[in-house]
């Protein structure tokens, strides 16, 4: 048996399509139908139910795909425990990190890190989602959402503290009764701030949604309404100001997360190090 046929198989098995295999595996769609097909031919036995538009797995499929699962959960442990075991600073960290959180608070840390261990490799992915630890899609998860589930160790590093706010222009010729209000789109929509924010608009529109907070920013700055933004997000945007800047903000905890397997890596444990310093050093100022 080829043993990347069967991982492609599962690949397609755990995401439903061939497209979205293929997006995982960085290839064609069509080499993710091949290894499938060869697969089938050298266990002699249908996996997939090819008859009308959508691929399904056939009962055998699936009770294989369910072992390809295991054995894949498998291969990935001994990753994680080859690379706790590594002493040296070396090697490939990947850091999965909202976006605007990793760019402004994550990136400056990583460089400096950098710089006194130059052989480590640092990946840093900014994506709303979160990334399998168990999978190896990450080796750290900063999330605003603690993990409820897992074999992870979990560390509170921060909290994000977030004020309504619009442009100076938007406020002068808009009467608050009129307000209009910046949000994100789904599945964002369900985000805590977002409850907050319909909370304030009481009614009145959400009239601009978004898929990232950098958009939204920009819509803010553009006078597009109000919105509920990070404090971090407008340190350099003197044309925003802050609705009802007496009241407590709303504050949201920042999590890092780590697979319990990874915590001994010597590589991880320096990284982890300079991003909580990172953190530490920003709530100082």
């Amino acid at each position: 048996m080829d043993w990347e046929d069967l991982h492609h198989f599962s690949t397609f098995a755990s995401h439903g399509t061939l497209t979205g295999a293929a997006r995982a595996l960085g290839v064609e769609h069509a080499t993710v139908a091949r290894r499938i097909s060869a697969l089938e031919a050298c266990l002699d036995l249908k996996l997939v139910d090819r008859r009308g538009r959508h691929l399904v797995l056939t009962p055998d499929g699936q009770r294989i795909a369910d072992i390809a699962e295991t054995m894949g959960k498998g291969a990935a442990t001994i990753s994680r425990t080859a690379a706790g075991a590594r002493a040296e600073l070396t090697g490939i960290i990947t850091i999965s990190a909202p976006p605007a959180l990793a760019a402004a608070r994550l990136v400056s840390p990583l460089a400096k890190l950098r710089q006194r261990h130059p052989q480590l490799e640092i990946t840093l992915i900014g994506e709303a989602r979160t990334a399998a630890l168990e999978k190896r899609e990450a080796d750290i998860a900063i999330r605003l959402s603690r993990p409820e589930k897992g074999e992870f160790t979990i560390t509170k590093v921060a909290t994000m503290t977030f004020r309504f706010y619009a442009s100076s222009a938007y406020l002068e010729k808009t009467p608050e009764h009129a307000w209009t209000f910046v949000g994100y789109d789904a599945p964002m929509a369900a985000a805590p701030q977002q409850a907050r924010l319909r909370e304030l608009a009481a009614g009145r529109p959400v009239g601009f949604t978004a898929s990232t907070l950098e958009i939204q920013l920009a819509a803010t700055k553009a006078g597009a309404g109000i919105a509920i933004l990070p404090d971090f997000a407008v340190e350099n945007c003197p044309e925003l100001v802050c609705i009802h800047p007496d009241d407590p903000p709303f504050s949201r905890d920042v999590w890092l997360a780590i697979h319990s397997d990874m915590k001994a890596a010597p590589a991880v444990h320096v990284t982890i190090e300079a991003l909580k310093s990172g953190f530490a050093e920003h709530d100082r100022h």
